[in-house]
């Protein structure tokens, strides 16, 4: 009996125990606040790389949604900057022909007071006056011609018509300004030549 049984646990081979570790024993478990920092430092590490990778791809988001506005944008812009072209050239197209329209409806409006005006003009010139040329410009009338009498004479002659022409309520209504630009003895007669001329209003300052 006592033969089988050593024979028996020569054939078992030797026993290893188990490992587990033994919590009573403090000096050989591992050190817990060395596995808690590792934990936390690799927990922060990967906090702030989801952070990061979160922040750059709503960044991309952004960059990628703005880019999308700005050719929407673009889109608009180019769409209305060729319906304002043609705007602009039917603008202008319009503004040329109401120009011309405009230029016409003075012409002809010029023209009839230009007819009364120098019926009127001959009624009203005194008789020691006499109007060699009357030039009708677009800014005024120039009235060109002699004085009759001695120097000094036609000189008061010519002056005192241009007061008359001043205060002439008919005229005031017409001209802004009436100057005597020329007054001149005439070599050829020896009689005093003048030059008034009657400027529009609105015509400005120069003939």
């Amino acid at each position: 009996m006592l033969s089988f049984l050593q024979k028996s646990d020569q054939n078992q081979g030797p026993l290893i125990p188990a490992w587990h570790p033994n919590f009573r024993d403090h000096e050989r478990l591992p050190d817990t606040k060395v596995v808690r920092t590792q934990f936390f430092v690799n927990f922060a590490a990967i906090a702030i790389a989801a952070s990061l990778l979160l922040y750059f791809s709503y960044q991309e988001y952004r960059i990628n949604n703005l880019g999308h506005q700005v050719a929407d944008w673009q889109g608009q812009i180019d769409t209305n900057q060729k319906a304002s072209e043609q705007a602009m050239l039917v603008s202008e197209k319009f503004a040329a022909e109401e120009k011309k329209i405009a230029e016409l409806e003075a012409f002809v409006k010029q023209r009839v007071q230009v007819s009364l005006l120098l019926q009127h003009l001959g009624n009203t010139l005194p008789a020691n006056l006499a109007f060699d040329v009357v030039d009708v410009r677009d800014a005024g009338i120039d009235l060109r011609g002699i004085a009759a009498g001695t120097p000094d004479e036609a000189s008061g002659h010519t002056s005192a018509y241009v007061e008359q022409l001043k205060q002439d309520k008919t005229l005031s209504g017409i001209f802004e300004d009436v100057a005597l630009n020329r007054l001149e003895r005439d070599q050829a007669n020896g009689r005093l030549s003048f030059d008034i001329y009657l400027r529009f209003k609105g015509a400005g300052a120069k003939k």
